[in-house]
């Protein structure tokens, strides 16, 4: 019997317990914004001499007495980029259900989703200072590849190891050359300006973000003296947990990310899901694609 990687054990419990629930969902779902010569009607325009007389609308023609031409759709492939957040931060939660843990079934289920629709899916991760990145791809082996990337450079975070946002979004708006669904799956913890980035990135391409979160982040519990390490530098120091000062502070700051993180993503235009570490994925799934689905009509 075959020895499976992690990646394809966690894809064979994705596909029998989220997958086969998700059947239909996808396909179909997304269409190019080119026009060309698909099969959905986009609009009709006057025609102009080099153009191709079989796509007259003779009926339109014939009402206003100009020659008018149909404009279609174009059938294309869609091209999908995954954006992944390998921070340190990211490794947050219970053991067997964390933020990483969320992160890669995400991962494997939206690249397996979309890769067997017939669109191509590629990844960009942070990984020892740089960039990784996985060339679009379909298939469940193209899949797993992803996955196995995600779980190599996943090592690094548990080390410490910031992950710079901004410079993954201003990488994938570079490698796609043309618009694309770009998914942004990260807790948007930490420094940097992302929001700059991901302003440059949401005219150009079709942006959602997925904010994976745990109650971890959020809140303190009263355990009396404990020593609480930044998971983004690793910077270590003794609290009073009960402190009042203390506990109103955290609460500010992390009223304060979730404001900075509304108006930003307000501004670009990009919808952001929260996931919690709790969510039933095959249910978060759903909602996603017809919210994307809903912007798109």
């Amino acid at each position: 019997m075959p020895v499976r990687t992690p990646p394809e054990r966690l894809l064979i419990r994705l596909e029998w317990r989220v997958l086969h629930r998700l059947d239909g969902i996808l396909a179909g779902g997304y269409r190019t914004a080119a026009r060309g010569t698909g099969t959905d009607l986009a609009g009709l325009r006057e025609y102009v001499e080099g153009d191709d007389a079989r796509h007259i609308d003779w009926n339109v023609t014939a009402r206003l007495n100009e020659p008018q031409l149909r404009l279609f759709t174009e059938d294309r492939e869609l091209t999908v980029w995954l954006v992944l957040d390998c921070s340190a931060s990211m490794m947050v939660g219970a053991p067997g259900r964390g933020k990483h843990d969320v992160l890669s079934e995400l991962t494997l289920a939206l690249a397996r989703l979309f890769g067997r629709s017939g669109n191509r899916v590629g990844a960009v991760l942070y990984d020892t200072g740089a960039v990784r990145t996985v060339p679009p791809g379909t298939g469940r082996g193209h899949a797993l590849r992803i996955g196995a990337e995600l779980a190599r450079t996943a090592a690094g975070a548990r080390s410490g190891r910031t992950t710079d946002l901004a410079a993954m979004l201003d990488a994938v708006g570079k490698l796609a050359r043309r618009r694309a669904l770009i998914v942004v799956i990260s807790d948007f913890i930490g420094d940097g300006d992302w929001e700059r980035s991901l302003l440059r990135l949401a005219p150009r391409h079709e942006v959602v973000a997925l904010r994976v979160t745990d109650p971890a982040d959020d809140v303190l519990p009263d355990a009396g003296l404990v020593v609480v390490e930044d998971a983004e530098t690793g910077e270590q120091l003794v609290i009073d947990s009960g402190d009042p000062l203390l506990r109103a502070g955290l609460r500010d700051a992390v009223g304060e990310r979730d404001t900075r993180l509304a108006a930003g993503a307000r501004r670009a235009g990009v919808p952001v899901h929260r996931i919690d570490t709790s969510a039933d994925l095959a249910r978060v799934l759903v909602e996603v694609v017809m919210s994307t689905r809903r912007r798109r009509l």
